[in-house]
């Protein structure tokens, strides 16, 4: 069964009936990827400059917008071109958090609006560790900032210039995933969490939700014969279209693609339209016990 759902939006700002708001909830919390290839971030003539690696300071694969201080980071450039660089940034991050407002009203007001970013770099070539080589399958999950089960929700708008596709690979259900691997991927060492809290490694303790979801990213990474075995299928996301999906659930990976826009939101587990859709429920009833 595919997890790719294509929806008939082409506006930042659409009108949704209310039935079609359940129907798309239904098909994002299951761990869909929702394709919605009318959707395009349109860049202005003068904007178009952008779309060139150039603008990457080169320390980041990402260049940066922080909500909270409306600053970039990750660019290099003279003051006027870094403030141009800057507005479109914001302007993106404005539509994204817009149209899910718009598509999804639950989570409106329970939104925790993170950064957007833009990735100028080409996805081929680049070296990672396998840890961080995200043309692995793997499910979302954050080191240093332990999140308890909080979701994350992100949207997604490709912009090639040149018409290419961003491509990925989107594995089987989080239920199935999770299934699989959570027999083999050791428990929390007490005390643990405590630990690497003083020391800094974590911003905050990690629960045992949080534990798992690193172990688990780390164990699909790892398995090499999963990746190549595991039920997958080949997605290209056109230029001039956008895709939307919790990346903690929807199990993925990056394999091409070029010039990238992607807005991160985090979301309560309490304000899904169905909370035991949520990776936090699904790992809690194959451990039988409560993780966050």
């Amino acid at each position: 069964m595919s997890q790719i759902e294509t929806l008939p939006i082409a506006d930042w700002t659409p009108t949704v009936a209310a039935a079609d708001t359940a129907r798309y909830a239904a098909m994002l919390e299951a761990g869909k990827v929702l394709l919605l290839p009318r959707l395009r971030f349109d860049l202005r003539s003068d904007e178009r400059r952008f779309l060139d690696p150039r603008w990457s300071d080169q320390k980041a694969k990402n260049i940066s917008f922080d909500p909270a201080t409306a600053q970039i980071k990750g660019a290099i450039g003279n003051a006027a071109d870094l403030e141009d660089l800057r507005r479109l940034l914001e302007r993106f991050h404005q539509r994204a958090v817009g149209v899910i407002r718009a598509l999804f009203p639950e989570y409106a007001a329970q939104l925790r609006i993170a950064r957007a970013s833009f990735r100028p770099m080409p996805v081929a070539g680049r070296h990672a560790s396998w840890r961080k080589d995200d043309s692995r399958l793997h499910v979302d999950a954050f080191p240093s900032r332990p999140n308890r089960g909080e979701r994350i929700l992100r949207v997604f708008s490709n912009v090639n210039p040149a018409d290419l596709p961003r491509v990925w690979r989107v594995g089987e259900p989080f239920a199935d995933l999770a299934a699989r691997f959570l027999p083999r991927l050791p428990r929390q060492l007490p005390g643990s969490a405590g630990v690497m809290n003083a020391l800094r490694i974590t911003k905050s303790p990690r629960s045992a939700y949080d534990h798992y979801m690193l172990q688990l990213h780390d164990a699909m990474k790892a398995d090499l014969a999963y990746q190549q075995s595991a039920p997958q299928q080949s997605v290209p996301f056109p230029a001039g279209g956008s895709w939307i999906c919790f990346s903690d659930q929807a199990s993925h990976a990056v394999m091409s693609g070029q010039y990238l826009f992607e807005q991160t939101l985090h979301l309560p587990v309490a304000a899904l339209y169905d909370p035991a859709s949520s990776p936090l429920r699904v790992l809690e009833r194959l451990a039988g016990r409560a993780l966050a």
